[in-house]
Order: C-alpha cells, then structure tokens, then sequence
C-alpha cells in the first residue's frame, strides 16, 4: 500500500506544475526586457563599430603576444611550484580530502537547488492565482485579522440598532425571490 500511496501522491502533487508555470512566467518577465536591451545594442553600435574601425591591427596584435608571453609564464612558474611542492606522502591524504570535499559541495549544491525549486514552485503558484484572479491566502488572513469581529461591536450600538441588523438579513431573501421570480418568467 505504500507504494500506491507514494504514488498517488506523487500524481497529485501540483508542485512540478507550479514550477513549469513559474518558470514560465519569470521567462515572460525577462523577455519584456529583451525589447529594450535591443534599442539599448541599437544605440551603442555606431561607436562600438567605429572604435573597431580605428584600432590598429599591429597594436592589438602586440598586445595579444604580449599577454600570450606573460601568461606562458605563469603558467610555467605555477607549474613548477607544485610540481616541487608535491609530497608522495601526502598525496593520498590531500586526494581523500578532496574526495569529502567535492561530496560536502555536492550536498550544498542539492540543497540550493531544492530551495531554488522551491522559490520558482511558489512564484508559480502565485502566478496561476494571479491568472485564475483568486486572491492570495495572505491577503485573506491579513482581511481577517484586520476585519474587527462581530462580537467587539460596542454594546451601546448593538442594542440601539437590533432593527438595522434585522434588515440586512433580510434584504437577502428579497434578493433572491426577485431571482427566482425573475427566472421563472
């Protein structure tokens, strides 16, 4: 039975769903921006095209072997350190510590991911109310707990109006004898 029941709540749960409609919203969002981010390129291409018009091929090139030159020797010093500063000894041990290591950062990254899915589950779950044009339960709550209570009414005003709140109540059944009226006809 638990597999029926893990099942089952499995092809119930609304999550994955809130997640593809949140995704889709947020790339709705960021593709309203795509318009101006293309005006923006539009404006600033005459003078990045200009500029590479009036760079000099010789001067970027010796810059280019200049950087290549610096790097190679990087390189080569860093090489060389570690290649003096390797202790056989040590090697096994510094190889496990990695090892928990890289294991430790693949839990962080899990546990990020889930929270990320969980964020983008929730805004999509807001953006289908927001579709369906129901009104958010923390709206609700704050109305309710906002909203004073039948009972905390003073007394001097419920005793003094009993016929006013008799009214409303029946304002109502009028209401809904024209409907019916109305419909029968």
């Amino acid at each position: 039975m638990a597999i029926a029941d893990d099942l089952k709540k499995t092809l119930t749960d609304p999550t994955p769903l809130y997640f593809a409609a949140g995704t889709a919203d947020l790339a709705v969002q960021q593709a309203k921006k795509v318009p101006g981010l293309i005006e923006q390129l539009r404006a600033e291409a005459p003078a990045r095209i200009e500029a590479v018009k009036n760079t000099d091929p010789k001067v970027v090139q010796e810059k280019a072997k200049e950087a290549a030159k610096e790097a190679q020797e990087a390189v080569t010093a860093k090489v060389a350190e570690v290649l003096g500063a390797i202790d056989p000894k040590k090697l096994g041990e510094t190889a496990q510590d990695l090892a928990l290591r890289g294991v430790g950062v693949a839990a962080e990254y899990a546990v990020r991911a889930k929270e990320t899915y969980d964020k983008v589950a929730e805004h999509g779950e807001q953006a289908v109310r927001a579709w369906r044009g129901e009104v958010s339960e923390e709206i609700v709550d704050i109305a309710v707990a906002v909203e004073p209570a039948p009972e905390a009414a003073p007394a001097a005003e419920a005793g003094a109006e009993p016929e006013a709140e008799a009214a409303p109540k029946k304002a109502p059944a009028r209401k809904s004898t024209a409907k019916k009226a109305t419909a029968e006809a």
